[in-house]
């Protein structure tokens, strides 16, 4: 079972997890640690929509990427903090009503194309999720949360061979902003009155 499987990992890790903000580069090397060519841009897509459809556990998040791996579990415990961290961190930023979520995505040490591309693949992770809604819990939707993920729609196939001019610069944070926006806003439809989660990342057992 999956408790089986991670409850020590989760255990010790629940009680070191990491305080500063982690950036793509430091979650991509332990994808690369662990032999994945993947960009975590697509799994911290699927990361928002399943904290904010789900309620996604801890113990969930480290079973879907060990499964994305190919392993049993982390192979030390310091990936495991940085795995877990993650989803706190994120979790930690849609739940609160400072409304200061960020996807993590390629930052500016990285060209353009490479943070329009990191964009798309959060979007395709993130739409994977949201698009697997049944059609009840979509029609008690506001009108507003269906046309900012009908929005998202075109960012899934936006142009990723981006120059690095301030006009282009300047539309990737609009289209980045949008993103972010949609997280949140159907983390807070899908929770309403719970502005915090505080026990999210308790093992069950």
């Amino acid at each position: 079972m999956l408790a089986g499987r991670h409850a020590g990992p989760i255990q010790e890790c629940y009680m070191s997890l990491i305080n500063d903000r982690l950036d793509f580069s430091t979650v991509a090397d332990v994808f690369l640690m662990h032999g994945s060519m993947q960009s975590p841009a697509f799994q911290d897509g699927r990361l928002a929509g399943a904290l904010a459809l789900h309620d996604l556990t801890a113990e969930a998040w480290l079973d879907e990427l060990c499964a994305t791996f190919g392993i049993e579990q982390p192979r030390d415990q310091e990936s495991a903090e940085v795995l877990l961290g993650w989803r706190r961190q994120a979790l930690d930023a849609l739940s609160a009503a400072e409304l200061n979520y960020e996807p993590l995505l390629p930052d500016d040490l990285f060209s353009l194309a490479e943070r329009a591309q990191g964009l798309q693949e959060w979007t395709l992770g993130f739409l994977e999720l949201v698009q697997a809604v049944d059609t009840e819990t979509r029609n008690a939707w506001t009108a507003n949360l269906r046309e900012a993920l009908d929005d998202l729609q075109a960012l899934a196939t936006i142009e990723v061979d981006l120059d690095d001019s301030s006009e282009n610069e300047n539309d990737l944070f609009a289209l980045t902003e949008h993103a972010r926006m949609a997280a949140m806003l159907l983390y807070t439809e899908q929770h309403p009155g719970q502005p915090q989660v505080e026990e999210a990342d308790a093992p069950k057992q």
